[in-house]
């Protein structure tokens, strides 16, 4: 079943969900509009990687937000708790979080989210929730296998597409409407998912140094040799 306020558009095959979801919004969709491809032929990550999305071996969706400008900060962690929650509900498996917005089992990536904004700053400033979960090992190619994982690949049994739609769904505009209200119950709520934010090595921009968590921002924090970095953006090198 799919929640209210939840406007779901369908589709056999796209391009990219977020370039589809883009649109609508640009022309005027509201929050809650989400679009769901089958399959991607064309489908991106964060920071122009691409992301593996065959034929019914993934969920491949786009959530278009309306959140408030103090909401910004936050929507990619509160997503990711969302998407976590849903997963969980779904199917019993609880993934860990890690910063900025992946999920991951042990060392492998399970499901990714990428937040692109539209028009931020004006009243018609949007974000587009872009979410990738693979739920059969054929959702990633071969010489991926080694940091990539499925739900089926992790519980060995099938997985109901439709009612993990149906859950992530549910539990990411639960998280959504909660982040307007109380953004520190989603701070609190990732930190508990994320055992790796804390005392995890890192190397970005030819420097290490050792996560300390994340502050009020949603910001991770690395404790180097002489300081507390602040990190909004940019490639880390997670030494698991």
């Amino acid at each position: 079943m799919i929640p209210d306020g939840v406007d779901l558009r369908r589709y056999e095959s796209l391009p990219s969900t977020m370039d589809t979801a883009t649109a609508l919004a640009n022309a005027g969709a509201a929050h809650g509009v989400v679009v769901v491809a089958e399959e991607q032929t064309a489908g991106r990550g964060r920071r122009g990687t691409s992301w593996a999305s065959p034929p019914g071996a993934g969920l491949y969706l786009s959530f278009i937000a309306r959140p408030t400008s103090s909401s910004l900060p936050l929507i990619t962690l509160c997503a990711g708790v969302g998407v976590r929650d849903g997963i969980a509900a779904a199917t019993g498996l609880a993934p860990s979080l890690k910063w900025p917005n992946d999920l991951i089992v042990g060392k492998r990536k399970l499901a990714g989210i990428l937040s692109e904004g539209i028009a931020i700053g004006t009243r018609d400033q949007a974000v587009i929730i872009g979410i990738g979960i693979n739920v059969q090992p054929a959702a990633y190619p071969p010489d991926v296998a080694a940091r990539a994982t499925s739900l089926e690949g992790e519980l060995g049994r099938a997985i109901d597409h439709q009612a993990l739609l149906s859950s992530v769904l549910t539990q990411l505009s639960n998280r959504l409407a909660v982040l307007d209200r109380n953004p520190g119950d989603i701070l609190l709520a990732w930190r508990a998912a994320s055992p790796n934010a804390v005392g995890t090595r890192v190397e970005w921009d030819g420097r290490h140094g050792v996560t300390a968590g994340i502050d009020e921002s949603g910001a991770l924090l690395i404790k180097t040799a002489d300081r507390i970095e602040r990190i909004i953006a940019g490639e880390l090198r997670w030494v698991l």
